[in-house]
C-alpha cells in the first residue's frame, strides 16, 4: 500500500499543482481584465475632461466676446440722444452768427442746456448739492480753505468750484469745494 500511497499522493500533490496554475492563470486574467477595464475607464474619463475643457474655454471666450461687444454698444443710447443737443447747437451757431439780440441768445442757450440736462438726468445722472453742505471726503475734494466768513460755515463748504455728480446715487464726479475754517 505504501507505493499506492506514495502514487496517491503523487497525484494529489500535481493536481494542486494544477489547481494553483489554474488559479494563477485565473488570478493573472482578472488582473488583466481589471487593468484593461481600468484602462478603459481612465480613457472614457480623460476624454470627458478634455471635452469639458473644451466646452468652458467656448463659454469663457464667447462671454468675453459679449462683454467686449456690450462695452462697445453701452454708450450707443446716450450718444443717440445727444445728437439732438448737438443739432440743436449747430441751429443756434448758424442762425446767430448774425443775431444783435443778445436775449433771444441767452434764452435759445438755455433752452438747449435745459435739454441737455434733462437727457442726463433720464439716463441716472444727478447733480451733487455741495454748498452750504458740511464737508464730506466722501463726496468733495476739498481744493481751498478760507477764513469762514460767518461762524455757521466753520467746516462747511462755501463754495463750488465744480460741481460734483452722481450717476444712479454713485458718486461719478467729486464736487471740488472751497472749505471754510
Amino acid at each position: 500500500m505504501s507505493v499506492e500511497n506514495e502514487a496517491h499522493e503523487e497525484l494529489n500533490q500535481e493536481a494542486q499543482e494544477n489547481q494553483t496554475q489554474e488559479n494563477e492563470a485565473q488570478d493573472s486574467n482578472e488582473q488583466e481584465q481589471q487593468e484593461a477595464a481600468s484602462e478603459a475607464n481612465s480613457d472614457e474619463f480623460r476624454d470627458k475632461f478634455v471635452r469639458l475643457y473644451a466646452e468652458f474655454e467656448n463659454y469663457r471666450r464667447r462671454t468675453n466676446q459679449e462683454r467686449l461687444d456690450l462695452i462697445a454698444s453701452a454708450n450707443a443710447g446716450l450718444l443717440k440722444d445727444m445728437l439732438s443737443v448737438l443739432d440743436d447747437f449747430d441751429r443756434a451757431v448758424a442762425n446767430n452768427e448774425n443775431l444783435e439780440d443778445i436775449e433771444a441768445l441767452r434764452e435759445g442757450f438755455k433752452l438747449i442746456q435745459n435739454k441737455f440736462k434733462q437727457i442726463l438726468l433720464s439716463k441716472g445722472l444727478k447733480e451733487m448739492e455741495a454748498k452750504g453742505q458740511a464737508f464730506d471726503s466722501d463726496l468733495h475734494e476739498a481744493i481751498a480753505n478760507i477764513p469762514a466768513p460767518e461762524e455757521a460755515l466753520k467746516g462747511k463748504v462755501v463754495d463750488d468750484v465744480e460741481k460734483g455728480y452722481y450717476l444712479n446715487d454713485k458718486v461719478l464726479r467729486y464736487a471740488k469745494v472751497v472749505v471754510g475754517q
